[in-house]
């Protein structure tokens, strides 16, 4: 479709009318839908359509005859004025590193920190573990919402090299330190019952036992999966349990950590909304950052905590994620039927059932098949899971 708009500049003042089918999901999805926005965001606007599977049928120009996908010239959209591109792409998958080390020729970091990140009375053991990535060749980096690989020194029961663990990883690509040559992680130590004997997790209970100075064999990064949205004014869903909090760690603190807001030149100003799920208050991760995040950012950020031991859901049995997800089901939905609305959820495989199950749930009440709407979020780029 092409539509003769004549010349523009930045300062063009005019409103143009996209007119849309097949847009949305549910409901609105039958329904003719209409934009309206200032000239210079024509074609973005145009590009987003199409992503999210839109059929355009008109565009009005104010001062100018209406196009209709019937009588327009079989042309390509008009381009926007060179004076006003579209926004760059903070985080583009062409430019996501991928294995920059592998498992036959790992990087050796240098563990600068290792500390707990429980409360007196917690369940089990989780650290926050530091690793100094300078002077690799090439130099091992990445972005929020990848893993590395880490291969726990010793030998197994066969006498051969552990194999590599993939970690999530809790850190934005500047670290920590904001010096561009460090990653984190966030580790719970692995424990089970076999034969009446406690079983420790090899790699797991390897890095939560490491000293500082230590060097230490990684891999990658990984992952294309959990990459956050380059839109400024995007809005984030975020559904984790335990230690599936490290990547939320990554973005929250890429969206509200003054020191990340000046340095990336990214200033978020959509909607985060954190749902963490833990078994006890002392197994909260991360809370007091993440409290000061909501106080700081009220108006950007919502903090809801689910602590199965301690708080008790409608039906009077434990509060789990999935019944957080079905006390604020109106609101979530409202979300995401705006198509700027993206979900994440990591954690244990375990809680994908109960969130499936919740999800269906509370689309049914707004007269939509979750069974449909979540292959077309997916196909959208808008729901992301890493569990494991």
């Amino acid at each position: 479709m092409r539509v003769s708009t004549g010349s523009a500049s930045q300062s063009d003042s005019r409103m143009v009318t996209v007119v849309v089918e097949a847009f949305g999901i549910g409901r609105q999805r039958q329904a003719e839908r209409r934009f309206t926005v200032p000239f210079p965001q024509l074609q973005s606007t145009m590009q987003t359509i199409a992503r999210q599977g839109g059929r355009i049928t008109a565009v009005e120009v104010a001062g100018a005859l209406s196009a209709t996908a019937t009588d327009a010239p079989a042309a390509s959209p008009a381009p926007a004025p060179a004076a006003a591109p579209s926004k760059p792409a903070a985080v583009s998958h062409a430019a996501v590193p991928v294995n920059l080390y592998k498992p036959k020729d790992p990087f050796l970091g240098t563990v600068t920190e290792n500390y707990s990140l429980l409360a007196e009375g917690a369940i089990g053991r989780v650290n926050h573990i530091t690793f100094d990535l300078a002077g690799g060749d090439p130099q091992l980096h990445y972005v929020e919402g990848q893993s590395i690989g880490i291969i726990p020194d010793g030998t197994d029961a066969n006498g051969k090299p552990h194999k590599l663990r993939l970690y999530s990883i809790a850190s934005t690509r500047h670290g920590d330190n904001m010096a561009d040559h460090t990653v984190s992680l966030c580790v719970r130590q692995l424990q089970y019952e076999k034969d009446g004997e406690t079983i420790n997790g090899v790699c797991s209970t390897f890095l939560c036992d490491i000293e500082p100075g230590a060097k230490v064999k990684i891999t990658g990064p990984v992952g294309k999966e959990m990459l956050l949205p380059e839109d400024e004014e995007a809005n984030v869903i975020m559904l984790a349990t335990g230690t599936g909090i490290a990547p939320m760690r990554a973005y929250l603190r890429r969206m509200f950590e003054p020191s990340e807001r000046e340095k990336n030149g990214w200033n978020f100003r959509g909607k985060a909304w954190l749902i963490m799920g833990v078994p006890t208050t002392a197994n909260l991760l991360y809370d007091a950052d993440f409290e000061h995040y909501q106080s700081q950012f009220p108006d950007n950020f919502r903090y809801t905590k689910a602590i199965s031991r301690e708080q008790k859901n409608a039906k009077g049995g434990r509060m789990y994620i999935q019944d957080r997800v079905l006390e604020n089901a109106e609101e979530i939905f409202t979300m995401i039927e705006d198509s700027r609305t993206h979900v994440y959820m990591c954690g244990l495989r375990g809680m994908e059932p109960g969130i499936d199950e919740a999800m269906t749930a509370a689309a049914s009440a707004k007269g939509i098949d979750w069974s449909e709407l979540r292959p077309q979020l997916k196909k959208a780029d808008r729901w992301h899971v890493e569990t494991y």
